[in-house]
């Protein structure tokens, strides 16, 4: 067993920053609100998921009985995951609909999940990769009624259990008809067998059934219900954690199965008429919310169609344009919901009206958002603009014309939902905003984080070049 401490440095801190966290939890009641110090360790772990990359990106390497794979790709997706993880919980430390006492296991579960998402970036056995999902899952179930005075979160809650619970046996189900038809639970072995539905029927089946689980996990039609509901019903700030993070590890999985299980025509086009109707149903959907976060939960449906054009191309170039869209939809959206939680300072839901006249009201804001609904939508120079172009020509190059097409429609059809955020913030007065235009209060190391998000996002725009073709080494190293 190869087993090498630089290559899974990034899991084992998290697993540490687990660990610390579960001490405080058992600590005096006094303390459990102490977590000044999440945000610094959270960097820590940023840097040290860039060592685990530069350690374990240029080669293969299988753990722990083939079941755990180290390579340029599972790395690069920790880096990510580390990312978010700190802008979550920066998000986090403000949180004003959260009591005092119960931040540390807030924060606990936070990291819990996230570590739940590494060890899923590095699985290549598929009862390994289940447990790592459920992980990731059970966290999130903890947390997201988490919202004093709302009654809303309860049923946020409930809901995002029980649609998981569902997930949960139905890729359950799948994973015995594949271990019956194929006799083995590991992607080495599954990825010289057959999965044409001609010749394996019950494999194909069992295959879309498992997929189901990262479906749920990724909001992809008709897997979505959950995710207007629960984005509405939780605190802004769990939501941010929420709509972003899960979606990682789905992909990762999902780019991994692409590649090295070699899906037959049934299932790449089953996943293609998936991702044309989340994209279509999705963006239709938002059409009519004035809610921000229901806006934002509809959106996520259609983004997760927008990943599909990569995952059915099935070439490096479409795999590793999957993969750099995950981290271009992490930076979009957690740019979008900094603004909502850094306005929303009493925890309420942002709805359009809200957002009145925000350019005069804090100038700095308005410029993070402008730039967030600008990506969104796939507008230059913005890295939606990029990510989306490195989907549509992958897809294109492999015959999927109509889904493109479809792709391309849904965009323009985007465009009034995402760029009505941006009229209310700078056309309108602030006298009609609901709190009669009141200036925000924005603390200049907020405005520097999320000036620093913004400035990402265009930055991945106008310069990609770097981190596609790392991202594009990876996704070719996956190929057989």
């Amino acid at each position: 067993m190869n087993f090498d401490i630089l290559r899974v440095l990034p899991e084992l801190y998290q697993l540490l920053l687990v660990l610390g966290l579960f001490v405080q939890t058992c600590a005096p009641r006094e303390k459990w609100g102490e977590v000044t110090w999440v945000p610094a360790a959270a960097a820590v772990g940023l840097l040290v998921s860039l060592v685990g990359l530069g350690a374990g990106a240029g080669e293969t390497t299988l753990m722990f009985w083939e079941s755990y794979q180290v390579d340029g790709m599972s790395q690069f997706f920790k880096l990510v995951i580390s990312l978010g993880f700190l802008v979550t919980v920066l998000n986090g430390m403000s949180q004003p609909t959260l009591a005092d006492e119960k931040r540390s296991d807030y924060m606990l579960f936070l990291a819990l999940s996230a570590w739940g998402l590494m060890l899923l970036a590095s699985s290549v056995e598929l009862v390994l990769i289940f447990v790592a999902l459920e992980v990731s899952s059970y966290s999130l179930y903890a947390i997201v009624p988490l919202r004093a005075r709302e009654r809303r979160a309860a049923e946020a809650g409930l809901k995002y259990i029980l649609f998981g619970a569902a997930a949960t046996a139905i890729s359950l189900y799948g994973l015995s008809y594949i271990i019956a038809w194929q006799h083995s639970t590991y992607l080495t072995d599954l990825s010289r067998a057959v999965w044409s539905f001609a010749d394996a029927p019950m494999a194909c089946i069992g295959l879309g059934l498992f997929l189901c689980g990262f479906f749920y996990k990724l909001a992809l039609f008709p897997f979505h219900f959950w995710a207007p509901d629960v984005y509405d019903g939780t605190s802004n700030e769990t939501a941010a954690y929420v709509a972003t993070l899960p979606k990682l590890g789905a992909v990762v999985i999902l780019v991994r199965l692409a590649a090295m299980l070699e899906p037959g025509i049934e299932v790449t086009t089953f996943i293609a008429i998936l991702g044309a109707l989340s994209m279509t149903f999705g963006n239709l959907a938002a059409l009519a919310q004035t809610d921000i976060k229901r806006i934002l939960g509809y959106s996520s449906v259609a983004h997760a169609g927008y990943v599909t054009l990569g995952l059915v191309a099935g070439t490096a170039a479409g795999l590793s344009a999957a993969a750099f869209y995950a981290l271009v939809y992490l930076l979009m959206n957690l740019t979008c919901f900094w603004v909502v939680c850094r306005l929303a300072q009493d925890g309420r839901n942002l709805h359009l009206d809200d957002l009145n006249g925000l350019f005069k009201r804090a100038p700095g804001l308005a410029l993070i958002l402008l730039v967030a609904a600008f990506a969104l939508v796939g507008l230059p120079p913005t890295a939606g603009f990029t990510g989306k172009l490195y989907l549509l020509s992958s897809a294109w190059d492999r015959g999927y014309d109509w889904l493109v097409i479809v792709a391309a429609v849904n965009t323009a059809i985007s465009i009034y939902y995402y760029l009505n955020m941006v009229r209310h913030a700078y056309t309108h007065e602030p006298e009609t905003a609901p709190d009669g235009g009141a200036a925000v209060a924005v603390h200049p190391c907020s405005l520097a984080v999320g000036g620093l998000l913004a400035a990402s996002v265009l930055l991945l725009g106008v310069l990609p070049a770097s981190v596609f073709d790392l991202v594009q080494a990876a996704g070719q190293a996956l190929l057989p």
